[in-house]
């Protein structure tokens, strides 16, 4: 899109006036349109917003004090954020935290185009850490007008632009949704095979627990003042879940060296499990150690050790069944928890058992095959979000190329 092109056009000449925000808007606290129960259901059918990123807390049945947004759309925010969101539904409020932006004269100023233009600014909204503070500075900022003085005129040009910008709106949305679901679902088909190859349908196969084949050697405390940039290479049980695959051959982090002697170790080839977790599949997940030394673990961590293919045993940790059985043994407390002695009776399949050569001979062949599909699952996992974000910012680049009005003195100022 070229600006000169489009924006000449559009604008041919007319005044660009900058008015203060409170001019062309009001604010207001949502408190006449709180839900008074907490009796959320997928089956109602009026969301519930909240303040920050959670935004739809749920949905509720209750009919009375609903906000008719699909009659009259608000711009939402709260008081600590600039994420403004665009409500063309109805709705009912959790928190009277958040806030609504309307149009002070729908006969003069479109509100989705006062939102678009909100969403270029958000750092010049914060003048400090404080955002809050943007709350009662807000109806000083000065917004771009197109010929206020001709109310035609003014509503067609912003009219325009608010329909070029959906169209960019809807275009990013769809191929969004187009990324994300090819990543969908080419996990899911990455777990189809996984799970398929790992379930032994054919084949000399036993299926043995996990206390049969190996033993569990539980970590030992360390906390975030213990790291240094050199030091003892450590894994810690967050990390497990959050920035380790299936296996690794480096730690992620470091401890002081002082404290050698009061850790416990994963030998290369041990598989290390957290026992902590904010989900089910969190607790339990699994990254096999394929460092050339030992490596400190954390004590809501444990160490397996055993004399199969580490990626192997890794690998069946990861399958749906075992996922499934896992969550037999995870105390659903404050922190969900995972049950050793229970966890240890999971059994997984140990091909040829009878023969150790030919045994490790089948693990290596089937990890090798996971390993493919792993490395595709993984490329295809970054560049998709990569993707994403870079239509994003695309998006932002010719919408705030759109709003980009030339600014007086005053308001540069």
């Amino acid at each position: 899109m070229s600006k000169t092109s489009f924006m000449e056009r559009l604008l041919d000449g007319v005044e660009i006036k900058w008015l203060p925000l409170g001019d062309v808007t009001q604010y207001e606290q949502p408190t006449k349109y709180l839900v008074t129960t907490t009796n959320y259901s997928d089956e109602f059918d009026t969301p519930v917003l909240t303040a920050g990123k959670t935004f739809i807390l749920g949905y509720t049945d209750e009919v009375d004090g609903i906000y008719k947004a699909s009659e009259r759309p608000v711009i939402i925010f709260d008081d600590f954020t600039t994420a403004n969101k665009w409500v063309n539904f109805d709705f009912k409020a959790k928190s009277s935290a958040m806030k609504m932006i309307s149009s002070s004269d729908e006969d003069r100023f479109l509100i989705k185009y006062i939102y678009y233009w909100l969403n270029t600014l958000p750092s010049e909204l914060v003048d400090s850490d404080h955002k809050r503070q943007w709350i009662g500075n807000f109806s000083y900022k000065k917004i771009p007008v197109p010929c206020p003085e001709n109310q035609k005129k003014s509503l067609e040009i912003q009219g325009e632009i608010v329909r070029t910008l959906d169209t960019f709106t809807s275009l990013t949305a769809e191929l969004k949704a187009e990324l994300t679901a090819e990543l969908t679902a080419r996990k899911k088909q990455y777990s189809f095979y996984r799970d398929l190859l790992l379930s032994f349908k054919e084949g000399v196969v036993e299926w043995k627990a996990l206390e049969e084949i190996g033993e569990f050697i539980r970590g030992k405390r360390f906390t975030k003042a213990d790291y240094v940039e050199d030091g003892i290479s450590a894994i810690h049980y967050g990390e497990i879940y959050t920035r380790y695959g299936v296996f690794t051959t480096h730690a992620l982090s470091q401890v002081r060296n002082d404290m050698a002697k009061s850790l416990r170790y994963a030998e290369p080839g041990d598989v290390v499990i957290t026992d902590v977790g904010e989900t089910v599949e969190d607790v339990g997940k699994a990254v096999a150690w394929l460092g050339d030394e030992k490596v400190a673990i954390h004590d809501h961590c444990y160490a397996f050790r055993h004399s199969m293919n580490p990626k192997f045993v890794s690998y069946c940790m990861q399958t749906s069944s075992f996922i499934a059985e896992k969550a037999k043994y995870v105390a659903r407390t404050k922190v969900n928890t995972l049950l050793i002695k229970g966890f240890s009776k999971i059994s997984i399949p140990v091909p040829y058992p009878n023969n150790l050569e030919k045994s490790l001979a089948e693990q290596a062949r089937i990890v090798s095959i996971l390993d493919k599909f792993d490395i595709l699952t993984n490329s295809i996992s970054e560049d998709l979000p990569r993707e994403i974000a870079l239509r994003q910012k695309q998006y932002e680049y010719y919408r705030d190329l759109l709003l980009s009005f030339p600014k007086p003195e005053e308001v540069v100022a």
